[in-house]
């Protein structure tokens, strides 16, 4: 994932930062509890391709 994009790219829906999840190749909205997918080194920026991330995600995320 190219570091210049990453620094860029915000939330579609709240404009919030994103965090980058390598292991998993997504990247993360906090706020709107919400995780967008990489394919194939393509951020797809989509709500309706994002997956909702559980209470115990979140939690994880914040320590």
């Amino acid at each position: 994932m190219d570091a210049r994009l990453l620094e860029i790219l915000v939330c579609p829906l709240c404009k919030g930062p994103l965090d980058y999840l390598k292991d998993k190749q997504e990247l993360v909205c906090k706020a709107d509890r919400l995780a967008y997918p990489i394919r194939d080194d393509i951020p797809v920026m989509l709500d309706e391709e994002a997956r909702a991330l559980s209470a115990e995600e979140v939690d994880a995320l914040r320590k």
